[in-house]
C-alpha cells in the first residue's frame, strides 16, 4: 500500500515584469495563445494576444516556460491548458470518443516560437522577464514571491496569485504538493516513521518549510 501525504500547496503563476501590460488573463486566453491545435481546428495562427482576445494588448505572444521534461510543465498542462480546452463542450465529447485527438488538441503546446522553453532553472526565466516587459513567464509562486521587486503575477480570471488566494484555493493555478511512502517501509526502514513525524511538525503555517516557500495546507488537510 502507498500512503499519500499532502505536505502543502503551491501556485503555478504566470508572471510579468513590473512594467508589463497584462491586467488579467483567463485559462481560455492562455490555452488559445499556446495550444498547437486550438480546439482541434488546425495550426495555431495567433501572433498577438489581441488575436486571442480583442480585449488584450496587441503584443506578440512570447511565454517563457518549463520544458517537457519538467513536472511544472505537467502542472501547466493540467491547470491551464486542459481547463482552457475543456471550456469547449465539444472537447469533452472528443475525450470520450477519441482520446488521442483530444490530447493533441488540449495538451500539445505550439512549437513555432510563441512558447519559449526556459530550461529547468526558473531563475533564468525571472531574469529574462525582468528585462522584457512584453514577455510572460511560468513558474512556481515562491519564485514570484522572492522577486516581488522585479515581477508581479498576472491575475487569472481576476484572481491575483498571493499566499492567501493559493492557501484558500481561489487562485486557479493552486496545486497540492505530496510525498508518497510505502506503508511496509514504516516498520522496515529505520528512522522513516520519525522522519514523517518531523515533516508533519514542519509544514505548519509558522513552520520552517513555509519560511522556505511552501504554502501551508488548510488545517483539515494537515
Amino acid at each position: 500500500g502507498i500512503l499519500e501525504l499532502q505536505i502543502g500547496l503551491d501556485g503555478l503563476v504566470i508572471a510579468q515584469s513590473r512594467n508589463g501590460q497584462f491586467a488579467s488573463l483567463s485559462e481560455v486566453d492562455v490555452y488559445k495563445a499556446l495550444a498547437a491545435n486550438p480546439f482541434g481546428g488546425g495550426k495555431n495562427k495567433a501572433q498577438t494576444w489581441k488575436d486571442v482576445n480583442s480585449k488584450l494588448p496587441a503584443i506578440k505572444i512570447a511565454v517563457i516556460g518549463p520544458p517537457p521534461t519538467s513536472g511544472t510543465r505537467d502542472s501547466f498542462k493540467d491547470l491551464f491548458m486542459i481547463k482552457g480546452c475543456e471550456s469547449n463542450a465539444g472537447m469533452l465529447a472528443l475525450k470520450k470518443s477519441d482520446e488521442a485527438k483530444y490530447n493533441l488538441a488540449c495538451g500539445k503546446v505550439r512549437e513555432d516560437g510563441a512558447y519559449i522553453e526556459g530550461g529547468e532553472n526558473d531563475n533564468l526565466i525571472v531574469q529574462k522577464l525582468s528585462t522584457d516587459p512584453n514577455a510572460l513567464g511560468i513558474f512556481g509562486y515562491s519564485y514570484l514571491e522572492e522577486n516581488a521587486q522585479r515581477l508581479h503575477g498576472v491575475p487569472i480570471d481576476g484572481v491575483t496569485p498571493t499566499y492567501e488566494t493559493i492557501a484558500g484555493n481561489s487562485y486557479p493555478g493552486a496545486r497540492a504538493l505530496y510525498i508518497y511512502v510505502k506503508k511496509q517501509h514504516l516498520k522496515a526502514v529505520p528512522g522513516l516513521k520519525e522522519f514523517l513525524a518531523q515533516y508533519a511538525q514542519m509544514w505548519a503555517p509558522d513552520g520552517p518549510l513555509v519560511k522556505r516557500g511552501l504554502i501551508a495546507s488548510p488545517q483539515a488537510a494537515r
